[in-house]
């Protein structure tokens, strides 16, 4: 097993599960029949990355006239789900983390349906059929949201119910390990990513920063148009912004067999390891701020 396939099939999984971990034991029952009670802010979240990031991700690609091999890849990444990291982003950026995880979950199931029928248009449109049928492993998929995500956080929130004070107790010191693990996983991206990093910044380093930053942008400007609170908003933000670049990958080297196609990807993991540092630097000071609405 080389060291890339190391990070990430191991260090990287089992990293954010620690993560998920901590999260569960800041979590309550409450917070979830909240967020499903009020769907409004689900709604908005899902709207953003399931229909609006892809369309962003096509727009850039036609202004900036990319090639037909890096225009798709930019649309593999535009159709990924967000992922686990999104959901420590905001865990220390003091979002909503029960809408984040919700959404996280939510949109890698849906995205199994999305991707094969968005990525097979951007293939013909941009003239890079390869003659593949898309098929993403949809118990694989679900297997790794349970594994990595649902059961950690399970698991955390039953410690929180039965040992609440050491819940408490151990809060600051995960939210601390969550910002170290963070940048271990960016070391790593960087790592796994190496070789591409400079054609990558080269080719696409503007418009995946665009992108990146475009979809976050919009992210906020939609959960507040909708009066959504900060802390909904901040978790759309992210969720928007922060993709599953794992999955991204697979699907270019693996499913269409193209590591040029992965290209983009390397850009956008660092552009939002950058980007989700900065909001864990300004929002982490925060005090914490209300209740979801």
């Amino acid at each position: 097993m080389t060291a890339a396939e190391l990070i990430s099939n191991i260090f990287l999984p089992l990293s954010l599960a620690i993560i998920m971990l901590g999260m569960g034991m800041t979590l309550v029952l409450s917070d979830f029949t909240r967020i499903i009670k009020y769907p409004k802010a689900i709604l908005i979240g899902l709207t953003n990355q399931l229909l609006l990031l892809p369309i962003i991700g096509f727009s850039l690609a036609i202004v900036f006239n990319l090639s037909p091999v890096m225009a798709v890849g930019l649309m593999i990444l535009a159709t990924c789900p967000g992922g686990p990291t999104s959901n420590l982003i905001t865990q220390i950026c003091k979002g909503n983390i029960a809408l984040s995880v919700t959404l996280t979950a939510i949109a890698s199931i849906v995205s199994v349906l999305t991707i094969p029928f968005i990525l097979s248009y951007a293939l013909s449109y941009f003239g890079s059929d390869t003659n593949v049928t898309i098929k993403l492993p949809i118990l694989n998929t679900i297997l790794q949201i349970m594994v990595i995500t649902v059961i950690p956080i399970a698991i955390g929130m039953f410690i929180r119910k039965y040992r609440e004070k050491f819940a408490n107790r151990m809060e600051k010191t995960m939210r601390i390990a969550s910002t170290i693990i963070f940048i271990l996983v960016f070391i790593a991206v960087l790592a796994a990513n190496f070789k591409l990093i400079g054609t990558a910044m080269k080719e696409v380093g503007l418009v995946t920063l665009l992108l990146n930053v475009v979809t976050m942008a919009v992210g906020y400007l939609t959960a507040k148009l909708f009066n959504l609170n900060i802390k909904n908003a901040i978790s759309i933000t992210i969720e928007s912004g922060i993709q599953n670049g794992t999955l991204a990958f697979v699907i270019a080297t693996t499913i269409l067999n193209n590591i040029e196609m992965g290209i983009p990807t390397a850009a956008y993991s660092i552009w939002m390891f950058i980007t989700g540092g900065i909001l864990m630097w300004q929002l982490s000071k925060r005090k914490t701020i209300g209740e979801s609405k």
